[in-house]
């Protein structure tokens, strides 16, 4: 019984660093980076130790031709999350005149192979469940601290170590970091099986990003050369630009952002060009009969659309070097009021037709939702409506009610089943015998 209790509560001790965490996890919406970096320009910075400092030199090299990214020349620096200094160093990114970053890289580990003290008295061993509990903590508020600036964070996993006492603390960390990252949303990279053998053992040699195979780790069987980091912001720089063109899709979508931004994105629509600029080249000129045609045309004041009939010269270059001109006539013959009535739905001012209502909204950014609604009772006779909020679709769709179906039908559920109605069965009429005759005796 003790035991079982004991099992308990370190199963409990397991889940309560991961309740909290739950709720840290927020709505990105479609876009993991922001589409509206400030300046139009991506700032990227690195946390961590060594491992960090190396992955700094292999992104500047892949991102050197892009001018989205603007990278940070140092990284941060962060001893480790088993450190004395952690605090301290969490309170300094936190302090007051920071530089703020769009997209944060971490990776550390190296000076994490240590026992954690928690206070003068109070040290845990390392690999321990106490041990456990306090790194996850730590990995919670580390990502929680850059988090508060919107900060879009990648968490690179360590690779296979050399020796087994360094391989084994950087597989726990690594276990560590991937459920905390999963629980607070953020991305974990896993390079494991890019720095191993077939088997996921270590080995110092393996392809480059080009497929030649040389030396990718240093004789510390810890970190990488520069062959090797540079394959390892290989695969950050993937995960970036995977994002960094989600964010722009997000950006092409005319109702995203708020006032600034809309004003931005309609700087960026394309305009229409003038004549003679959208590819052709060609003249319209009103020719006589568009001039007896807007003659002809409706009085002042009807509804009728008067004739509009132009010419268009095309002219275009003959492979020999002549200019040839083609001359098409338009026709744009005087739309009868009727036909006008029919197409926008009313048949006078005042008295609309059984076709419906057309409703129109302005939602913005240059769009208007148009929506035809036809009320019960449109067709009444002697020209009177029904109450909309009577109308079938306004008491399903607005307040929610189901109609009483009909007896019989297949949405009726009532029970005892009532048989529908039938109607009478017509008399079955027999034919009738023409009456025998008495024959003529011979």
């Amino acid at each position: 019984m003790h035991t079982l209790r004991a099992a308990l509560v370190a199963a409990l001790a397991l889940l309560a660093p991961a309740l909290p965490a739950a709720a840290q996890v927020e709505s990105t919406g479609t876009s993991y980076i922001t589409p509206f970096p400030e300046g139009d320009v991506y700032k990227l910075q690195t946390y961590g130790d060594a491992f960090a400092e190396g992955l700094l030199a292999g992104l500047n090299e892949a991102f050197a031709g892009d001018a989205r990214l603007q990278i940070s020349r140092r990284h941060r620096n962060i001893s480790g999350l088993a450190r004395g200094e952690f605090e301290d160093e969490m309170r300094a990114e936190e302090a007051p005149g920071r530089e703020t970053f769009h997209i944060g890289v971490i990776m550390l580990g190296i000076g994490d192979r240590v026992h954690m003290r928690l206070s003068p008295r109070d040290r845990v061993i390392l690999g321990s469940n106490e041990w456990r509990e306090e790194y996850a903590r730590r990995v919670d508020t580390l990502i929680k601290t850059l988090r508060k600036k919107g900060m879009a964070l990648y968490w690179v996993g360590q690779p296979v170590m050399r020796r087994y006492e360094a391989n084994d603390p950087a597989q726990t960390m690594n276990d560590i970091v991937r459920d905390r990252t999963f629980l607070n949303g953020v991305k974990f990279i896993d390079i494991q099986a890019h720095f191993a053998d077939e088997g996921g053992n270590f080995t110092p040699y393996g392809p480059d990003i080009t497929g030649k195979r040389v030396l990718l780790r240093e004789p510390d069987g810890v970190l990488f050369t520069a062959a090797g980091n540079r394959k390892l912001a290989h695969f950050v720089e993937q995960e970036i630009k995977r994002d960094l063109n989600q964010a722009k899709n997000a950006r092409a979508i005319p109702l995203a952002g708020n006032e600034a931004e809309q004003k931005r994105i309609n700087a960026m629509r394309p305009r229409p060009q003038p004549p003679g600029e959208d590819g052709w080249r060609g003249t319209v000129n009103p020719s006589k009969d568009d001039k007896a045609g807007q003659q002809r045309g409706a009085p002042e004041g009807s509804n009728e659309l008067k004739a509009d009939n132009g010419r268009i010269t095309l002219r275009s270059v003959s492979p020999s070097g002549r200019e040839e001109s083609v001359t098409i006539d338009l026709l744009r013959p005087a739309i009868p009021s009727a036909v006008i009535a029919l197409v926008t739905r009313k048949e006078s001012a005042d008295k609309p037709t059984q076709m419906g209502d057309v409703l129109a909204e302005d939602v913005g950014g240059g769009l208007v939702v148009q929506s035809s609604i036809t009320p019960a009772g449109a067709g009444a006779p002697g020209g009177r409506r029904a109450s909309p909020s009577l109308a079938p679709y306004y008491q399903v769709l607005i307040k929610g009610e189901r109609l009483p179906p009909k007896p019989g039908r297949a949405d009726d559920f009532s029970w005892p089943k009532l048989e529908p109605e039938m109607a009478p069965e017509p008399p079955v009429r027999r034919p009738q015998r023409a009456p025998r005759t008495a024959s003529p005796r011979s």
